[in-house]
């Protein structure tokens, strides 16, 4: 069994990972939190904070579950003391982009996020349909990538993946520039401001007096439709009259240059921003 180190371990997704571990076949892993609260919550899931100095040294495999803000000082802090070999996994793309990792040649990094479960995922059972967020009980898809180290840990990195972030549907290889592109730039800055867009012109109409359960109900199912014909889930098209209205709409809400969020200069401003 290779030995894991959770680092913040009692917070939000170290919780969701704990909970994937404690009982492993395949790792023994040693937890380490700093807040009280976050020990509290490994106490009720029978879990004990184990010594910085004894379980960093002897770790195969670190996973940093900590905030992006917060990983330079925390990588900075644990990686000088990993031994030779082992393996430092982040979560997220953002702090690695942002050279929040220490410079120690012997050492492999790898990130892995996940695709959280997709809007035309299916599930037979009804309460694992509605694990929206994944790591449950609905499949999701995994995207990693190896930073750095040779060629063996990438597998080794994947297999922690599959196995924290389960049930997983697909696992995808790429680079850690293309994850940043994937987040923040597409699903957090492009798609996370226009659904919130979407949501402001949904409470736009009930303020102009469409009851909101009559707008809720329209809006959500032409998002289900229009969505299943864009992604290719159906054979289908858009009528004259909707490309007609596309026309008019597209060039009123966005700018000509929205693209841009994808270039490499504000991926980089937008990765800055929220390290």
């Amino acid at each position: 069994m290779e030995h894991v180190v959770l680092v913040g371990a009692g917070g939000k997704m170290g919780c969701r990972i704990t909970d994937k571990l404690k009982d492993s076949a395949h790792y023994r892993t040693a937890y380490l939190e700093v807040s009280e609260a976050g020990k509290q919550r490994l106490l009720e899931k029978g879990v004990n904070v184990s010594e910085v100095s004894k379980a960093v040294p002897e770790a195969d495999i670190m996973i940093l579950a900590v905030p992006d803000v917060a990983i330079k000082m925390v990588a900075d802090q644990l990686v000088p003391m990993l031994k030779p070999g082992a393996l430092v996994v982040c979560l997220d793309p953002a702090a690695p982009l942002a050279g929040a990792l220490p410079a120690r040649a012997d050492v492999s990094y790898f990130a892995s996020h996940p695709a959280h479960p997709s809007i035309f995922n299916y599930e037979e059972n009804r309460a694992d349909h509605f694990d929206y967020f994944g790591g449950i009980s609905a499949k999701q898809a995994i995207v990693s990538a190896l930073i750095q180290g040779p060629e063996e840990d990438y597998e080794k990195g994947e297999r922690l993946a599959t196995e924290i972030y389960a049930p997983i549907s697909r696992a995808h290889r790429i680079t850690i520039e293309q994850m940043g592109l994937l987040e923040p730039a597409l699903s957090e800055t492009f798609t996370g401001s226009c659904l919130t867009m979407m949501k402001e012109a949904l409470e736009e109409v009930v303020r102009q007096g469409v009851p909101k359960g009559a707008a809720r109900d329209f809006f959500l199912g032409h998002l289900n439709i229009m969505a299943a014909v864009l992604f290719d889930e159906i054979d289908g098209v858009f009528s004259d009259a909707c490309n007609k209205a596309i026309a008019i709409g597209k060039p009123m809400i966005f700018k000509d240059d929205w693209k841009k969020v994808f270039e490499p200069a504000s991926v980089d401003e937008q990765i800055r921003t929220i390290t």
